[in-house]
This record gives C-alpha cells, sequence and structure tokens, in this order.
C-alpha cells in the first residue's frame, strides 16, 4: 500500500479539481452531440502537456540571463503563426489564437514556478542551458500538431460532452506522465478554452 505523501496529496487534489473544473459545462444550451470516441481529445490533452514540458528547458535556458519570462514579441510571433495555420487547414484562427493564449499562459505559469523553486533552492537550479532555439523549434513542431488536432476535435470541442470528456483525457495524461502539482495546474489552465461550450 502507497502511503500518500503531503505532494502527491496535493497533486492529487489539484488533479480532482482540475477534473471539476473542466467537466462542467458553461452553456449547454449552446451544445452539440458528439459523434466520435470519448478519448478523441485526449490527443489534444497529450500535445498541450507536451507542449508544457518545454517550459522547463526555456525557464532554464532563460534562468540568470537578461531574457525576461514575458516575451510578448516572440508571443505574438506565436500567435499569427497559429492563427495562420488555422486559416490554411480551414479552423477559425481567432478560437485557435485563444485557445493558444492559454498555452502560453500556461508555459509562463511553470517558468514562474520554476523561477520560484530554483531562486528558493539554488541548488536545485539547472547547471547548463539548453539552445532557446532549438527549443523553439520544438515548440513550433508541437504548435503545428496542436492546430491540427484541434481542427479535427472541432465537432468534440463543441459538443455537450467536451468538458466531461476533455477531464477524462486530462486524468489520462496525468496517469501517463505523473506531472507534479505546478505541472498539473499549467495543464488545467492551458486547456481553459479548448471547449466551446
Amino acid at each position: 500500500m502507497r502511503i500518500p505523501t503531503p505532494h502527491r496529496t496535493a497533486s492529487r487534489t489539484a488533479l480532482i479539481a482540475a477534473v471539476a473544473l473542466l467537466a462542467i459545462p458553461s452553456n449547454a444550451a449552446t451544445a452539440t452531440a458528439s459523434t466520435a470516441p470519448a478519448d478523441a481529445l485526449q490527443p489534444v490533452a497529450a500535445l498541450a502537456a507536451e507542449r508544457l514540458a518545454t517550459a522547463d528547458l526555456v525557464a532554464a535556458a532563460k534562468f540568470g540571463t537578461d531574457s525576461p519570462i514575458d516575451d510578448p514579441a516572440r508571443e505574438q510571433v506565436v500567435l499569427d503563426t497559429v492563427a495562420a495555420q488555422a486559416q490554411q487547414i480551414g479552423a477559425d484562427p481567432e478560437e485557435i489564437r485563444r485557445i493558444f493564449r492559454d498555452q502560453i499562459e500556461a508555459n509562463k505559469l511553470v517558468q514562474r514556478g520554476l523561477y520560484a523553486e530554483w531562486t528558493a533552492h539554488p541548488d536545485q537550479a539547472p547547471t547548463t542551458k539548453p539552445d532557446l532555439n532549438v527549443v523553439r523549434q520544438t515548440i513550433n513542431r508541437i504548435n503545428t500538431d496542436l492546430v491540427q488536432s484541434l481542427a479535427d476535435t472541432t465537432p468534440q470541442r463543441t459538443a455537450l460532452t467536451c468538458r466531461p470528456e476533455l477531464a477524462v483525457a486530462v486524468i489520462e495524461v496525468h496517469h501517463q506522465k505523473h506531472p507534479d502539482l505546478l505541472h498539473t495546474r499549467a495543464l488545467v489552465r492551458s486547456l481553459a478554452s479548448v471547449c466551446q461550450d
């Protein structure tokens, strides 16, 4: 039998709260019926988690330098790029922008959390700095995949069942990746606008 540690209990509590938030539709009247399997939104959650994992690398690259966490110029480039990709494949560019604003804010949430941890415990700070240009290439690839996944799941994301299905997807990703409390909170933040209810 595994004895719950305070960290594990906090992470589990955060996951339960996340699932509750994601499972409650904000406006069921505008929803339509879903025709896809219940796991259709799992790739969206998995890609969001993969994108969040890059926040650790971005934070490591920037920590102790003059590069700020907030980078409005870079953020605008990301939003313009994903909106253009959305338009090319017939998805709603403004909807994709809205979802990616959440992705960006979630990424910064992780970076701020790591900065606070590393500042409080310098011995845990990274000792090497990843190449930010290489990390951004990874982020760009994930962004492209996420735009496509969001376009592919438009019917599920406008359905009455979106929030419960997204909550199940988050649980599956959490089970597979075992994120800590910070990354669990950030994953929920990253998915705030996925369901269009």
